[in-house]
Order: C-alpha cells, then structure tokens, then sequence
C-alpha cells in the first residue's frame, strides 16, 4: 500500500495482524532545508579557536562537525515523518516503532524503515441476548446477626478483674523470661499482651497462666520438639518464669434499645436492623450484578478471535505480575516455582483484560455509546461524596486533561458494560 505527498512517499506491508512493516522517504528538498536549519543552530552556538562564539565559518562548522549535524537530522526528522505517516495511514502502534535501514547523506532524501505493532482490526461476535446466571444476594437473619456480632465486639469494654485468676478470653499482662537449662543462658524479659487460651500462644503459656492472679508469679519448664517453628527454642528445654502484671476481661453490651441508640440516630433494635439489612441489601445487589456482568464480558471475550500484539501484552503483564507481587504475604520466599506460575498468570490475565478493552471499545463505537462532560463532572461529585473529599478539590484532581480523560474512558466502559447486561438474557 503506497501513499505518495509532494515530499514524502511511503509504504505499508503487512507482516501479520498486528505488525506493519513502514518504508518512507523524504524528498532531498525538504531534508536539505532541515539540514541547513540544524546548521545554523550549530554554527550560532559552536566556539571554535580563533573565532568569537557564532562567528566561525559555515564551511567549518560543516566539516568539523559534519556527523553531528547529520545525526540531528535524522533524530528530528525520522519521528516527524513516522508520526505523519501514522497519522496519514491512521496506523494505531501498540509500542514504541522499531527504526531500521536508515540511509542519509547530506544533499540527498531521507530513507529508513519501521516495524510497527498495531493494534488489531476485528470483527465483533455476537454480543446480545448473551445468557447468564442471576446471582442469589438474599440477606438472611443470620447474616444481620453477624452484623449486629460485630458491632458488639467494636463496642466491647475491658473492666480489670478482681478477685479471680486468668482465664480463657482474658487479657492478660505478663513478663516473661526464659533459660536455657543446657546452656543456662537467660532470654531477654518480654512484657506483652496475651489472650489468654487463644490458639496461637505458646501451649505452655496457655496451660500455666491459667489462674494466676495480679502480682502472682509462676516458674514451670516445657521442652520443645526438634522441628518446633521457632528456631531459637527447636530442641531446647526451657524454663520460664511467668509473672502476670494485669488482668481484663472483655465484656459486650447489651443487645438492646439502650445499645441502638449509642450507635447514632436510633431509637430502638429494631431500627439498626432494618438500616443494616438494607445496607447489606443494596451492597450485595450491587455485587451480584457486577458477577453477572463479569460473566457476560467472559462470554463476549470468549467469542472473540483476537491476535494481541506481543509488546502490549509483555507491558500489561508487567503491571499485573507487580500487582500480583505486591499481594503476596510478607514472609512468602519468590521460589523459581511460585515466579513461573505467576509470569504464566500474569500473562493470561493481560490477554483478558486487553481482549477486553479492545471489545468494550468497539462496541461502544458500534452502539455509538458517548460519554459527555456532564456525565464526568457528575462522577467527580460522586467520588468526592464517597471519599469525603470536598468537592473543590477534587475537581482541580481532575483538571489536567489526561486524569479527566481517563476517567472519561472508564465512564465509557462502565456504560458499555451496562448496555451489555441491558441485553443479555438474565435466567
């Protein structure tokens, strides 16, 4: 495919459904008078011996420094003419062009080559009337129950305790310091926070601070097994001396009227319930119509036969494996293993979420479905209001046009999505 100018010719070759192979020329004319432009910049600025700052001779200039002149050529012009031959072409690239072949000498044209990724042209598959199932969002009593659990437990009082020992739900303040009966080395004195019976203490610590008393101390060994999960006491026997400084129990309010009206503008149980259940209600309608559409844009995205371009998906990969990274438990070691199968995962979800992208974008064309500037503000309100942000400011986050833009798009993926789940068959 050969597009010719007055000053630039140019061809495309197609090496596959997402690389172009771009051949240009500049004609002499016009590379000429860029040369002579780069000329008297270097000429104006050079100091040579013998000649003040911008009064050394042209032809000097010229000659001493004839490869830098001719490499400032090329660096302005070959991206000028690239970006007028995707712009002509309407080539979409999906990566940074690979310059190739370039040919220059002073008084001629200009000529080089570009392979260029692009992102791929397709056909849309069937994207209405896709099936998909309903998603059960019922709230049931149990789960108001659980709520109500939990405010209880943000509310809880800790009352020190008189009169008794520790027991199991306690928190407890203790000093605690160890020997090593082999070596006779003592640990160093820890001071800390214990609940008393709960699973993750040491089983020696549950069995023996079970009913001392404020003030009271207790000395007691235990020995641990070889492959213990502390190394500092795998295979040691040692002997503790536990002195408990402190005790509190936990005690929960009522769950009553009284206890309603202590968590806002309530006047009875009743009233909490309802606001919770309507809360939980609307949050998981939203949730099942968010697995509903997951699933339509699945089944679309499955339907559809589209040849990623391989630096798109190498880049978009990246990003994913670093998300994937910064999720991982702190004490987990990156095996060659665990690295391999999040690469392989990585790379999976970058072609979806690509597919995607490209499949809701085309379908917004084909719907002719817009996002206006109305619709944005509208959503930077909304985003203010949900993070309490005053309005003001976060309209000045949004007023550089690459944010705004952004969030354009995204409004325009949400409003694809919608369309989508308007029809698709909901069984």
């Amino acid at each position: 495919m050969n597009e010719q100018t007055e000053r630039l010719t140019s061809r495309i070759t197609d090496l596959g459904a997402t690389r172009k192979e771009i051949e240009a020329e500049l004609r002499a004319e016009d590379a000429a008078r860029t040369y002579e432009e780069i000329l008297d910049h270097f000429a104006g600025r050079v100091k040579l011996k013998g000649f003040r700052q911008g009064k050394a001779p042209r032809d000097m200039v010229k000659q001493m420094f004839a490869e830098d002149i001719r490499k400032s050529v090329m660096d302005e012009l070959i991206p000028q003419i690239l970006g007028e031959v995707l712009e002509s072409r309407r080539i979409r690239p999906a990566g940074a062009p690979v310059i190739q072949d370039v040919a220059y000498d002073v008084g001629g044209p200009l000529k080089f080559k570009a392979h260029v990724e692009v992102w791929p042209d397709f056909e849309l598959p069937d994207y209405k009337k896709i099936p998909a199932k309903k998603k059960e969002t019922a709230v049931g009593d149990e789960d108001i129950d659980r709520a109500l659990t939990d405010l209880r437990e943000k509310a809880a009082e800790y009352v020190p305790v008189e009169g008794r020992g520790a027991a199991d739900g306690d928190y407890v303040v203790v000093e605690l310091q160890g020997r090593d009966l082999k070596t006779k080395r003592l640990m160093p004195t820890e001071k800390v926070v214990v609940l008393a019976g709960h699973a993750g203490n040491d089983p020696a610590i549950n069995e023996n601070l079970t009913g001392l008393k404020p003030g009271e101390d207790k000395t007691f060994r235990h020995s641990y097994p070889a492959d213990h999960a502390a190394k500092k006491l795998a295979g040691k026997t040692v002997e503790y001396r536990l002195k408990v400084d402190s005790i509190k129990e936990k005690r929960l309010p009522e769950l009553n009227d009284d206890f309603a009206k202590t968590l806002g503008e309530f006047e009875s149980l009743a009233a909490v319930k309802d606001k919770i259940r309507g809360e939980m209600q609307s949050a998981r309608d939203a949730a099942g119509r968010r697995e509903v559409a997951d699933e339509v844009v699945r089944t679309v995205v499955d339907r559809a036969a589209i040849e990623l371009p391989e630096s798109a998906i190498e880049e978009e990969a990246e990003a994913v494996l670093k998300n994937m990274l910064s999720t991982l438990p702190g004490r987990q070691p990156l095996t060659k293993e665990l690295a391999a199968t999040l690469q392989e995962s990585a790379r999976r979800q970058a072609e979806s979420n690509l597919k995607r992208h490209l499949l809701l974008s085309k379908i917004a064309d084909a719907e002719a479905i817009r996002v206006d500037d109305e619709e944005v503000d509208q959503e930077i309100k909304a985003l203010a209001r949900a993070n309490n942000i005053p309005l003001a400011r976060a309209l000045e986050t949004f007023r550089e046009d690459e944010r705004r833009d952004n969030l354009k798009a995204t409004l325009l993926l949400k409003k694809t999505i919608d369309f989508l789940l308007g029809q698709a068959i909901i069984e």
